[in-house]
């Protein structure tokens, strides 16, 4: 049973919904990755947020653009958190997407990530869940220990290279 609901209204969304689903998987984090647009196709929609709870989810995140409502819309239905991602679109840049999730009715809250932030979306839902098991709350440590050796890697090649052959690199 999958753990975490990855929605989005497009499939033009994918690339950034890609990233929430790659870090699930590397958090060993089960999900459903889904394409339902909340305008073109209220009836499934509904179904499937109605359903989402009994399919096991614990998160749902939902990606969308231009009016975003889906993730708004999730959480109206799934008692469970919901995080949005905002998806950057050529006409304001994703702006109206973020005040679009952001600017939920008391009691609708939705928890949301930057603008094309799928992969802050699936750290969110690990951490989340990490609340009630030990063992992925261990994995997300190691992650993080492997974010910081990077950044620490990162600036012991600055210092032997110099900032000019770093940025050649």
């Amino acid at each position: 049973m999958a753990q975490v609901g990855i929605v989005m209204g497009s499939d033009s969304d994918m690339p950034v919904m890609a990233k929430a689903a790659d870090i699930l998987e590397e958090l060993g984090i089960s999900y459903e990755m889904t394409i339902i647009s909340a305008h073109r196709e209220p009836d499934v929609f509904f179904e499937y947020a109605k359903g989402a709870e009994e399919k096991g989810f614990k998160v749902i995140i939902a990606g969308a653009g231009k009016a975003a409502h889906l993730p708004g819309m999730c959480a109206a239905i799934f008692p469970m958190p919901v995080i949005g991602v905002p998806m950057k679109t050529s006409d304001l840049g994703g702006v109206d997407s973020l005040y679009s999730i952001v600017q939920m009715p008391s009691g609708i809250p939705v928890a949301t990530v930057a603008i094309n932030g799928g992969q802050n979306a699936g750290i969110l839902a690990a951490k989340i869940l990490a609340v009630s098991d030990a063992a992925l709350l261990e994995r997300l440590k190691g992650y993080s220990e492997s974010l910081k050796e990077s950044v620490q890697a990162k600036d012991a090649k600055l210092k032997e290279v110099g900032y000019k052959s770093y940025l050649k690199a």
